[in-house]
C-alpha cells in the first residue's frame, strides 16, 4: 500500500509552506503575537548592537524567540478549544488559562535575562 505522505524536497517544501501560513494566520489573527513580533523586531538588532559575550547574546535571541514560540502554541491551543464550541467549559477555560501562564513565564524569563545580562 503506497503511503500519501511526501518524502524528501516536498515534505520539506510542504512542511515550509503550512509552517509560513501558520506565522501568517497568528499575525493575522492574534493581536498579542502581533505586538510580540514588533517587540522582537525592536530586541533583536539590539542585541545584534550590544558588546556582550557571544552567549550572553544567545541568551539575548534565544529568551525573545522563545516568547514567540509559547506564544504560537498557546494560540494554537486556544483556537483548538475555541473549535470545539463557544460554551463555558472548565477544561476549556483552564487550557487557555495554563497556555497563558505558559506565555507569562516565558516573557518573565526574558525580562530576567536581559536585566541580568545588561545591569548586573
Amino acid at each position: 500500500m503506497k503511503s500519501k505522505s511526501s518524502h524528501g524536497f516536498k515534505r520539506v517544501f510542504n512542511a515550509t509552506r503550512y509552517s509560513w501560513q501558520g506565522l501568517v494566520a497568528a499575525f493575522k489573527n492574534e493581536a498579542a503575537f502581533r505586538e510580540e513580533v514588533l517587540l522582537t523586531f525592536i530586541m533583536l538588532p539590539v542585541a545584534l548592537w550590544l558588546d556582550v559575550t557571544q552567549v550572553e547574546r544567545i541568551l539575548l535571541v534565544g529568551t525573545v524567540v522563545l516568547v514567540l514560540i509559547i506564544e504560537l502554541i498557546n494560540s494554537a491551543i486556544e483556537a483548538v478549544v475555541d473549535r470545539i464550541g463557544s460554551e463555558h467549559h472548565e477544561l476549556s477555560g483552564r487550557a487557555k488559562d495554563i497556555g497563558s501562564a505558559a506565555v507569562m513565564l516565558a516573557m518573565l524569563l526574558t525580562g530576567y535575562t536581559w536585566l541580568a545580562i545588561l545591569f548586573f
